[in-house]
């Protein structure tokens, strides 16, 4: 069983900067794939960007190309979101995931076996 742990979450005014940290309780050992996602109350869970077992390829949605981006340390069992020029829209819980999944990059969320609790992001304009 998979623990995760999301924090970094706060607020921050329009165009500001935030990184989040995803903890696992145990040793990833390159072994499972990482994805970021997103949710507000009354719409779907959106996966933000991903990166494989070894960090070597990353996906990004529409909404983060360009502004995040994800990166990881095996060695601390942690995963990053750093998130630039951070907008409004942007305001919602975000939620870091792993997956075993080959079609881990299509950033699912059926596909995400093990989920943290999520760190609330708040953009004020």
């Amino acid at each position: 069983q998979l623990n995760l742990m999301e924090s970094g979450g706060g607020s921050v005014q329009h165009g500001g900067s935030l990184k989040l940290s995803c903890t696992l309780s145990e040793s990833i050992n390159s072994n499972a794939c990482m994805g970021w996602f997103r949710q507000t109350p009354g719409k779907e869970r959106e996966g933000v960007v991903a990166i494989s077992r070894n960090g070597t390829s990353t996906t990004y949605g529409a909404s983060a190309k360009g502004r995040f981006g994800i990166s990881r340390d095996n060695a601390k069992n942690t995963v990053y979101l750093q998130m630039n020029s951070l907008k409004p829209e942007d305001s919602s819980m975000y939620y870091c995931a792993a997956s075993h999944d080959f079609n881990y990059y299509e950033m699912r969320p059926r596909d995400y076996k093990y989920w943290g609790q999520g760190t609330q992001v708040t953009v004020s304009s």
